[in-house]
């Protein structure tokens, strides 16, 4: 029923001339079908971005095709601004739409983050570093506009109005350092796949792709929408990790809010990147040599 239901308010939300259906994994690039139960399940008025996003996305693709060739990344990513992943406070989603750009927009209502912003300032959205482009402090609202890879890549794209949402500003270099180095460049998603309590705290299991689980080791850091945390133990079989949220951090961030099967962004320790780069480029020979 609720497939159907989304489904029926999609055809009057779209533009009638496009008769494709949306193709939500070609927006999310999932591994497995599984991560599509907890968009699909949900609640859905109005309709979840993600089909309106996935259908925009295959429309713009075809038209600017031909105009600019793909370009490779590069691992070493310039830093723009920085996060410790202290959350400041949890936000609410406000508003989810289309810009008249053509792009996509947020509107987020939120208090501390506002003390001092300006427009183009950074604030880290669970763990997505994204730009003011409009704010309001008699409101309490700013707005901040979103890609389509940023939609491709985080687990915005399951937000709906009414969502909570992880919020802190960048780093200032008078800031005390209470995490970790964040850059808000989420490398993917993951899936909450347990949630046990013991005590007031509440233990949480996340299943990560092969290609981040390799980042992430026992006892080192990982930011889990935008919220910096240590890892306890790595299950390399199951293709899991796991973590422990004192009683204080579930009240002051959004992971204990969801259910098994959301998703999270994960962003891990840039430190190990650099490693790898380097021992890959073969540079590490020749100062071995020196």
């Amino acid at each position: 029923m609720a497939i159907s239901y989304s489904l029926t308010s999609l055809s009057k939300t779209l533009n009638p001339s496009l008769h494709k259906p949306p193709r939500i994994c070609n927006l999310l690039k999932t591994p497995t079908q599984t991560h599509l139960r907890p968009t699909l399940n949900l609640n859905l008025n109005p309709p979840p971005l993600s089909l309106l996003f996935s259908t925009h996305i295959a429309k713009s693709k075809s038209k600017s095709k031909s105009k600019s060739k793909p370009q490779s990344k590069s691992h070493l990513t310039p830093i723009r601004c920085l996060f410790t992943g202290i959350v400041e406070e949890m936000g609410r989603v406000q508003h989810l739409g289309s810009a008249t750009d053509g792009g996509f927009t947020m509107k987020i209502l939120s208090k501390t983050v506002l003390e001092d912003v300006n427009l183009g300032d950074s604030i880290a959205v669970n763990g997505t570093c994204l730009t003011v482009t409009d704010f309001d402090t008699k409101s309490a609202e700013f707005t901040v506009g979103l890609s389509p890879e940023t939609l491709r890549k985080t687990s915005l794209v399951e937000l709906e109005p009414g969502s909570p949402v992880n919020l802190e500003r960048a780093l200032k270099p008078s800031t005390r350092m209470g995490g970790h180095f964040v850059q808000g460049h989420v490398d993917g998603t993951g899936e909450i796949v347990g949630k046990e309590r013991e005590g007031d705290s509440l233990w949480v299991t996340v299943k990560a792709a092969p290609e981040l689980l390799r980042y992430i080791v026992p006892k080192g850091f990982i930011a889990v929408d935008g919220t910096s945390l240590t890892v306890v133990k790595v299950f390399d079989e199951e293709g899991c990790f796991n973590f422990m949220l004192v009683d204080y951090t579930q009240q002051k961030v959004v992971i204990p809010l969801k259910e098994i099967g959301q998703k999270v962004n994960l962003e891990v320790d840039i430190l190990g990147k650099y490693v790898e780069r380097l021992l890959s480029s073969g540079f590490v020979n020749p100062i071995k040599s020196s």
